[in-house]
């Protein structure tokens, strides 16, 4: 059944779908996969809560953790500066496969930031969704085109959303079924990502996971955003951001269709003030100083997790929550420093220990250089010390004090090794 419109979820602009008659005759035609849906989180969620208990951590390493998302559409010509000065080597890269005669301008794009880890993530249109022949044709084109310089793609996005083209998760996998063969025919070399549910919504993802289709993830990715839940340590049905990301790699190591390795693709918090930029109404939205705050803590508390292999924040330039604002040229927000000190303090380092005493959030990582702890509280708390300790502020600014003012900004103590 033809959509009788199109949309653009590549856009700042949320999109609604008018078409009423249209949605209903959709989700009645994918009635079974709905009913697929509920079965499989009925049997596999239940299970997945008691494994997250007993299974043990990854050792991961902060090396490529800290990711952005970057598009072709928001200042090229700025983006290769300022991924410099972040001193990233992990990207995210979208691809819309309604913009293919653009296809030779995203490929010289990702030329641009070639010698990073890059993830071209290859976005749905409903035209793809509906006609698998076309969607094969274009995947091959593109695999062929941008597998010299990528080798992860990302398959889909949001496929719990029907605004972005997808009525239910059979849908999904006949779509990555497609990508799936072809890479198994002609593109052996490719790693396959998905399947890219939003929100904490893992009825989706057990669907995804456990299924008949022919199909294997090389790695689960999510959206998980938690800016609904205000802080980032805030708790949704009795799950904080930790245990989320538990319950997902729960999923992951379970599935017989997908490694265990995990990426979180997107997330962010709206800014205030930005409409209509901003994907959420004002009630959801941030001041810019809660915005650098909630993004180090998230990061942070994913890193802790041990379980998640990148958090791609999304992303570097967008005016509603973006660490750049372009509307009236660029403008760095205090997130962007925040982004560049969280990433240096943390560089190529190993985890070591995480806890919350008295309040106090306290993540240690190190190398052979040095160890760097990290503290923060959601309210203030006081430290005092017998000396006079130096330290980095969230935004990279040194400072040195024996009575130490924990709060919700986060501050790194450097202690250099012997």
């Amino acid at each position: 059944m033809k959509a009788p419109f199109l949309w653009d979820p590549y856009s700042d602009q949320p999109y609604q779908l008018k078409d009423r008659a249209f949605k209903k005759a959709m989700r009645k035609k994918e009635l079974f996969s709905l009913l697929s849906t509920f079965l499989s989180a009925l049997l596999v969620l239940p299970v997945a809560l008691l494994a997250q208990i007993v299974i043990p951590k990854r050792r991961i390493l902060s090396d490529s953790f800290f990711g952005m998302s970057v598009n072709l559409d928001k200042e090229p010509q700025a983006v290769n500066t300022l991924t410099d000065e972040l001193e990233l080597s992990t990207l995210l890269i979208r691809f819309p496969l309604w913009e293919m005669e653009r296809l030779e301008s995203y490929v010289d794009f990702v030329k641009v930031n070639e010698g990073r880890k890059i993830i071209l993530n290859v976005m749905q249109d409903r035209e793809h969704v509906e006609d698998l022949a076309l969607l094969k044709s274009d995947l091959e084109s593109v695999f062929q085109a941008f597998s010299p310089y990528v080798d992860c793609f990302q398959i889909g996005s949001t496929i719990n959303r029907a605004k972005w083209g997808f009525f239910s998760v059979r849908e999904y996998l006949r779509f990555y079924e497609v990508a799936y063969e072809l890479k198994r025919r002609r593109f052996p070399a490719l790693r396959l990502l998905g399947p890219s549910v939003i929100d904490f919504e893992y009825h989706f993802t057990a669907h995804a996971l456990f299924n008949f289709f022919t199909v294997r993830y090389d790695a689960v990715t999510a959206l998980l955003y938690v800016d609904r839940r205000g802080a980032p340590e805030n708790t949704q049905m009795g799950f904080d951001l930790i245990k989320k990301i538990g319950l997902l790699d729960a999923l992951a190591l379970m599935s017989p269709k997908a490694s265990r390795s995990l990426y979180i693709t997107e997330t962010n918090w709206p800014i205030s003030n930005t409409a209509p930029y901003a994907p959420t109404s004002e009630y959801e939205c941030v001041d810019e100083e809660s915005y650098a705050d909630f993004m180090v803590r998230y990061y942070l508390l994913a890193f802790a997790s041990q379980k998640v292999d990148a958090v791609y924040w999304h992303q570097l330039i967008a005016p509603g929550y973006g660490l750049v604002d372009n509307r009236e040229g660029l403008r760095k927000r205090t997130a962007f420093n925040a982004f560049k000190t969280m990433q240096r303090s943390l560089k190529e380092m190993e985890f070591v220990s995480f806890e919350k005493k008295h309040g106090i959030f306290t993540l240690v990582a190190k190398n052979i250089i040095q160890t760097t702890t990290v503290k923060w509280s959601l309210d203030f708390q006081t430290l005092t010390y017998n000396t006079p300790q130096p330290y980095l502020d969230r935004d990279g600014n040194t400072r040195e004090s024996q009575i130490l003012k924990i709060g919700p900004s986060p501050i790194y103590l450097i202690e250099k090794s012997d």
